[in-house]
């Protein structure tokens, strides 16, 4: 007892002789600073919640009223009687109501939750504006050698534009073509073919924008044919020619008119449209699931329902995209386009984009009609891949491909699954770490593809071409095989790219599709930009083919030349 006596007034006495240090020095502790003036404490100024405190405490009894005696000592630093205390703390309280009103009614005007806005030199510093964001500015790019009327990617004071579609949705004509021009120099021996050539590519882009939204867009590869055969001069390999080989195509490779009936609505009836309703018609490029499942350029429409949300599904943001196409469709070894006919087939299909279950979902269906000698055919479409970051480590895309139907030749189903992984390491942005593994059953498509490539075209570099020079690809069907790639990607400064790759298709059956024997690859690839306008790229591959086949190899080298 005299212990818990002697204990209880020393420690009351240490806590006194504490107190008035601290209110001596000038050195506020926690409890004052919900006590302190109306200037606000540090508490006070950087959590609003603090505010609140002092409210707290207008609640409190008696017994709050003693205990904030006994840690309560006058400026002098002389002890009080428990009385005196009391009488104290009844004035401690009043100041604590006091602070507390003062303090709510700045809380609500806004003061102690916010820092005073900046303050500015007289003289503006647009250099030191530029340093805040470490010195990084806008790259500009090469202009289009054909540029009429408004440019694109400028900034200034614009005359004003003609409203012939509508005062709210001005003309803002403007005319540019532009696009690169690539050669290469390679040497291959591709499935038996040993070439030697320099080949080259041009790729015009021609862009008619009539208002924001609406505009008229072709494309043209005027020095190839059927996206297979390019300009090229063979000099030397076996298997070259030992000439020169025009390939020329004036046709457009697309040609389409894209707009927003959202905008034409508020231009023709002069009020602004409450939605957005974004569309195309014409020969237009189809590229979904990065290709993988559709890049094809087709002749028909598309229609968008962009940025939707649904509380009932507790979806925040989701796209939905219907398109058809009634020509140019390809779909080699479905409806017969594996002999060069694109002109046989309907396309229908409905494509979605969605942001949930913590990641990105793509989802998609097609349905291509078979017409004339195919007439009755249909053959469906399926896919669907979800994306996501996992614990800061890994990302992964799982991607679904699946096909079933009619087919002549009875080789319509099929069933592919990729997933595409990569490590988040110490340099996420320029050292990644990935490796892609797939396996296919029976004989996976894609919906349209107009370069004739299998559904494993994306799973590395050892499974694509160059579109160039006849560069040598794995087997890429993904017909009743397994297999994958691993690699390591570099970006230095983010102003080169190196990559190495090892990869291998294991077939598990042999259907005539596909490759029956396994097949290992190895490549390499380095790019650098040598100003901006021009690109170098090198790429070298060796792959073993199993089976008695004699093995591929190829090396070149690009120069790109955008404009």
């Amino acid at each position: 007892m005299i212990c818990n006596a002697y204990c209880a007034r020393t420690a009351t006495s240490a806590v006194a002789l504490i107190a008035s240090g601290l209110l001596v020095s000038g050195t506020s502790a926690v409890p004052a600073a919900a006590e302190g003036s109306g200037e606000g404490g540090w508490l006070t100024q950087v959590w609003t919640g603090a505010a609140r405190l002092g409210a707290a405490d207008d609640q409190a009894d008696a017994k709050n009223a003693d205990a904030s005696a006994e840690k309560t000592v006058s400026a002098e630093g002389e002890s009080a009687t428990r009385d005196a205390d009391a009488k104290t703390g009844k004035d401690g309280t009043a100041r604590k109501k006091a602070s507390s009103a003062k303090k709510n009614k700045e809380a609500k005007a806004g003061h102690g939750a916010f820092l005073p806005d900046p303050k500015y030199n007289a003289n503006y510093n647009a250099e030191g504006q530029v340093d805040i964001y470490g010195g990084k500015r806008a790259v500009e790019p090469p202009r289009p050698p054909i540029e009429i009327g408004r440019q694109q990617y400028t900034s200034g004071a614009y005359d004003e534009s003609s409203t012939f579609l509508g005062e709210k949705n001005p003309l803002l004509p403007g005319l540019a073509v532009y696009g690169d021009w690539r050669t290469a120099v390679a040497y291959n021996n591709n499935n038996g073919k040993d070439i030697a050539q320099v080949a080259t590519r041009l790729n015009l882009d021609v862009d008619l924008k009539i208002t924001g939204t609406e505009r008229i867009h072709a494309f043209f590869a005027p020095l190839q044919k059927a996206n297979k055969e390019f300009t090229r001069f063979e000099f030397g390999g076996a298997d070259g020619n030992g000439r020169f080989n025009d390939e020329f195509d004036l046709n457009p490779q697309t040609l389409f008119f894209e707009g927003d009936f959202g905008s034409l609505y508020s231009g023709f009836s002069g009020q602004e449209a409450s939605f957005d309703l974004p569309f195309t018609v014409g020969l237009y490029p189809l590229f979904l699931q990065n290709g993988i499942w559709a890049n094809d350029a087709i002749l028909g429409g598309a229609v968008s329902l962009p940025a939707k949300n649904s509380a009932a599904l507790g979806l925040a943001n989701f796209d939905v995209t219907f398109f058809a196409a009634f020509d140019n469709v390809d779909n080699a070894g479905i409806i017969g386009a594996d002999k060069g006919d694109n002109h046989n087939a309907n396309l229908f299909g409905a494509t979605a984009f969605i942001d949930a279950f913590d990641g990105y979902i793509e989802a998609g269906y097609g349905l291509i009609q078979g017409r004339d000698d195919r007439d009755g055919l249909l053959t469906h479409f399926l896919t669907a891949a979800y994306s996501r970051r996992y614990y800061n480590t890994l990302s992964n895309s799982t991607r679904v491909f699946a096909n079933f139907g009619e087919d002549p030749d009875g080789n319509s189903d099929g069933l592919a699954i990729i997933s595409e992984n990569s490590l988040i390491s110490g340099l996420p942005s320029t050292l990644l770490p990935y490796a892609n593994f797939f396996v296919g059953f029976g004989n996976p498509q894609p919906l349209v593809d107009g370069n004739g490539a299998g559904i494993l075209k994306n799973v590395g570099i050892n499974f694509e071409t160059d579109a160039l020079t006849g560069y040598p690809k794995l087997d890429d069907t993904g017909s009743n095989a397994l297999g994958g790639a691993v690699g390591l990607q570099y970006l230095f400064n983010l102003d080169q790219q190196l990559v190495f790759e090892v990869a291998m298709v294991q077939p598990f059956e042999d259907d005539g599709i596909g490759t029956k024997d396994p097949q290992y690859g190895f490549g390499v690839r380095y790019q650098i930009p040598i100003d901006k306008a021009w690109l170098f790229r090198a790429d070298a591959t060796y792959q073993i083919l199993d089976g008695g086949d004699e093995d591929n190899f190829g090396i070149r080298a690009e120069v790109r030349r955008k404009f």
